[in-house]
């Protein structure tokens, strides 16, 4: 018998088994791959090569986690990247960016003046409300809908902490002052909106929009795409604050780390282990069965995996209520992202910015390929109609860069997140297992364009179309967030209206992983509410 099983060995998943163990609990993970991590994991693809085949960089991690956890003492070392970013143009030139107030100023400056004055008043107001929200993503959010009652039973145990929690957002919203309206703006309305106010050079408006745009299948344009700019000054990596770091070793190191201190504590974690069933009893979950048939018992089981998998492939239909069911059936999984992990001989050579022998500030941030404003929203109309983008947009990183031990010497691992790649496919267009490999020279020619040298330094190479990130990480429709994070998608209404606390409608039964609140993102949070709310009704 144990307290609680935990199915997926997800970082969110790992913490909240650190936080229950740290209790006292009995608590057992299991995990279906033979790694642990969920998409946060480093697999040797090729011999000496260490990739980050998923995720990629780290800053939205909890510092309250990276503490508590001691990750340090288990192996997390954040390797800080200086310059963040890298942009270069068709014309020759290039814009760097970073923690570098002056090298941005004077990055910006030769775009325009007008510009580079007015990043440091942007990036301010960012903070400014990355600050009060960031509260908000460390607690389970309140419920304030008008529900009908049938739909569930809350005592007033509940509401009395919904409304203080109500208060806090309320007193977090007025400190903001007179930026509360930009502040609105920025969670509800559109990143080419926002940049266009803010700035003039295109250049500019297009790097910061790219981030606007990560793992959604939206334009730049759409309404709510501002508030992933926020991202930009949340969170922290090793203590720095607003800084996007590689895990040295690859995200994999990050995820043992967790399950090292998970161990540490109690927690028992077994890979290779497919959960078939979440058994129900009287309404009441008692435990799990493996596809092994293996049954085991459990007073409480908390998900890792996203409501596709739990509600509608892992229970029966008949233990939940119909409009959960309904509910959870409408839950939106959108999604157009790929991803493509290079192995070269030696390190791209740009046109604008030359050099291969040593490493430079073009090869350790972000580098933005080909951003221009009217290129971001041509590669979306492509995806809009079930097409790959004719022109894709990469952003690649060099985590080798700065991290030499994930590579053989003079050797570098090239990560490329593209968009727009629609798991969803016109007629006629072929399947992923097909075009994913013409869709990878894509990326490639793109990114030759700018450095001529990287196809012939390529030595392996490893393409993740979106169907292949549904079929090894379990994300239904390739989504890299467990369902896509529209405003109807987040907050109190994620995963579905209602249901926002982590709890379900089968006693004993929590969702732990990115499809709760506050989302994707190696973020922790939603492990460790979830933990919380366990912890709060007991083990039953």
């Amino acid at each position: 018998m144990y307290d609680a099983i935990i199915i997926g060995a997800g970082h969110n998943g790992l913490v909240t088994a650190h936080d229950l163990t740290a209790r006292g609990w009995k608590v057992l993970v299991l995990e279906r791959r033979h790694v642990l991590g969920g998409a946060a994991v480093t697999e040797e693809l090729w011999p000496g090569y260490k990739v980050s085949t998923a995720s990629y960089v780290v800053s939205l991690l909890l510092p309250e986690i990276e503490r508590d956890l001691e990750l340090a003492r288990h192996g997390y070392k954040v390797l800080p990247r200086t310059p963040s970013s890298f942009t270069p143009c068709e014309d020759g030139r290039y814009l760097l960016l970073g923690p570098d107030a002056e090298l941005t100023r004077r990055e910006i400056g030769k775009f325009s003046e007008k510009d580079a004055e007015a990043f440091p008043r942007y990036e301010a107001l960012l903070e400014r409300v990355a600050e009060a929200l960031e509260p908000v993503l460390a607690s389970t959010p309140p419920e304030l809908l008008p529900l009908p009652s049938e739909w569930r039973r809350v005592g007033w145990g509940k509401r009395t902490r919904d409304l203080r929690k109500a208060w806090s957002m309320h007193d977090a919203l007025r400190s903001l002052g007179d930026d509360l309206p930009e502040a609105l703006e920025l969670l509800t309305g559109s990143a080419t909106t926002i940049l266009n106010r803010w700035f003039e050079s295109d250049v500019l408006k297009a790097t910061l929009a790219t981030d606007a745009i990560i793992g959604a299948f939206q334009p730049i344009s759409a309404p709510g795409g501002a508030y992933v700019l926020l991202h930009h000054v949340m969170g922290s990596a090793g203590g720095a604050r607003g800084v996007w770091g590689y895990v040295e070793g690859g995200m994999g190191a990050l995820s043992n780390a967790i399950a090292a201190a998970a161990r540490e504590k109690g927690a028992e974690i077994r890979t290779e282990t497919s959960v078939a069933r979440i058994d129900v009893e009287g309404g009441r979950v008692v435990g799990v069965t493996t596809e092994a048939g293996e049954k085991i018992v459990a007073k409480c089981v908390a998900s890792g995996v996203d409501p596709h998998h739990t509600f509608e492939r892992f229970l029966s239909a008949d233990v939940l209520p119909e409009p959960f069911r309904k509910a959870v059936g409408r839950i939106d999984y959108s999604s157009a992202s790929m991803k493509v992990n290079l192995a070269v001989s030696e390190l791209p050579d740009f046109t604008c910015l030359p050099g291969t022998e040593e490493v430079g500030p073009q090869h350790r941030g972000t580098i933005h390929v080909g951003a221009t404003t009217e290129y971001l929203e041509r590669a979306y109309d492509d995806a809009k109609y079930g097409r790959p983008s004719s022109r894709p947009i990469v952003e690649m990183t060099i985590p080798t860069s700065v991290d030499r031990t994930i590579a053989p010497d003079g050797h570098h691992i090239l990560s490329l997140f593209v968009q727009y790649a629609p798991y969803e496919l016109a007629e006629g267009v072929g399947t992923w297992d097909e075009i994913k490999e013409e869709v990878a020279d894509r990326c490639v020619a793109e990114i030759a364009r700018f450095a001529p040298n990287v196809p012939d330094a390529i030595l392996h190479r490893q393409v993740l179309s979106p169907l292949d990130l549904e079929r090894t990480y379990g994300l239904t429709g390739g989504n890299i967030f467990q369902g896509a994070m529209p405003l109807n998608q987040l907050f109190a209404m994620r995963p579905v209206p209602g249901w926002a606390d982590h709890r379900t409608p089968v006693r004993g039964l929590y969702v732990c992983g990115s499809a709760a609140h506050p989302g994707g993102g190696v973020m922790g949070a939603c492990g460790r509410n979830c933990a919380t709310e366990m912890l709060r009704d007991g083990r039953g």
